[in-house]
């Protein structure tokens, strides 16, 4: 009974000790002073332990003075586990952990000296062990694709994307239509309209959208047969570098997909075609229309030919585009 009171007393002190580390230069002044309260109530229990088993009236006024210096020991330890001031490195705030996560996710390029620097401009007193230290748990880009997205932007203007799609026509025939767009505005630089499209048709087409040596660093095309062993030579006799996507992957090309389908969304699925002259008639009108008129998310809400825009008075006019199909609305001068 005495054994198994004499470890839950002296498991009391360590309930209520603080678990903060001590600094470096308190750590030895605590550790003696917590191994001498220790061996006095280590004697006093040996002594209240040695009555017992003698058979001494425990409630004697030796023994009452014993338990309450027991007492006393365990509120003395109470008191001091709660007012010991806390030691050790500050706390991080989830406020700064989460920007510093911000920062690694958005910064793949950024260390621990930058992100440092940069919270200290924003007022936040940090090492910079602490910021290496925490970079490691930071949780990685869940899309990773935002980095071929700023290599796009970064490289916009010396890229240009080629692509064909096909329209049925009236006689339940297939037209091939071909464009070539620029990545910088989204322009259409060139398109055309053939039933039978080959390698040399599309060289010819190449050197009719870059002339006087107008090309593009990089232009991108799939791998369709069509391209053939001609159109690669063709692309860097051009002083281009030819990039082809991988198969069956049309998001490799994801500007010149978008525009085919504004394309069909805008035009033609509203119209049927009738021959090759009737197509290229209205794609020349869809072209005028979507460079000066139609306005791009991508491009901020304007339009490649940086369309201006109108006072903030005066009566509002519509204009037809595509017979109908669309409008372009300017305020009356």
């Amino acid at each position: 009974m005495f054994t198994l009171f004499a470890s839950l007393f002296f498991s009391v002190p360590a309930c209520f000790r603080t678990r903060a580390c001590p600094s470096p230069a308190t750590r030895g002044t605590e550790t003696k002073a917590s191994q001498t309260e220790t061996l006095s109530l280590r004697q006093v229990l040996l002594g209240l332990g040695a009555r017992m088993e003698t058979n001494s009236d425990p409630r004697g006024p030796g023994d009452r003075c014993a338990m309450a210096q027991i007492g006393i020991s365990a509120l003395y330890w109470r008191v001091i586990s709660r007012s010991r001031r806390v030691t050790g490195r500050r706390r991080i705030s989830k406020e700064v952990r989460d920007l510093m996560f911000r920062m690694v996710t958005e910064n793949s390029t950024w260390g621990a000296p930058r992100i440092h620097g940069e919270l200290l401009m924003l007022g936040f007193d940090l090492s910079e062990r602490t910021i290496s230290r925490w970079m490691k748990r930071a949780p990685r880009d869940p899309e990773p694709a935002k980095r071929w997205l700023a290599f796009l932007r970064n490289h916009r203007e010396a890229i240009a994307a080629m692509d064909f799609f096909t329209v049925p026509t009236i006689t339940f025939g297939a037209l091939y239509c071909f464009f070539v767009i620029s990545h910088d505005r989204r322009r259409i630089l060139h398109f055309n309209v053939t039933r039978h499209p080959t390698s040399m048709w599309i060289v010819q087409q190449l050197r009719e959208a870059f002339p006087f040596e107008s090309a593009p660093r990089f232009l991108i095309f799939d791998r369709d047969a069509k391209y053939g062993l001609e159109v690669p030579v063709a692309v860097r006799s051009l002083k281009m570098s030819p990039v082809r996507t991988s198969f069956e992957s049309p998001w490799q090309n994801g500007v010149a997909e978008r525009w085919v389908e504004s394309c069909r969304r805008d035009l033609l699925d509203h119209i049927i075609a009738l021959d090759e002259r009737h197509l290229k008639r209205l794609l020349s009108e869809y072209v005028r229309y979507y460079h000066g008129d139609r306005t791009h998310l991508g491009l901020g809400k304007g339009t490649p030919n940086c369309r201006s825009c109108s006072g903030a008075s005066g009566r509002v006019l519509s204009h037809d585009r595509l017979g109908g199909l669309h409008h372009r609305y300017d305020r009356a001068a």
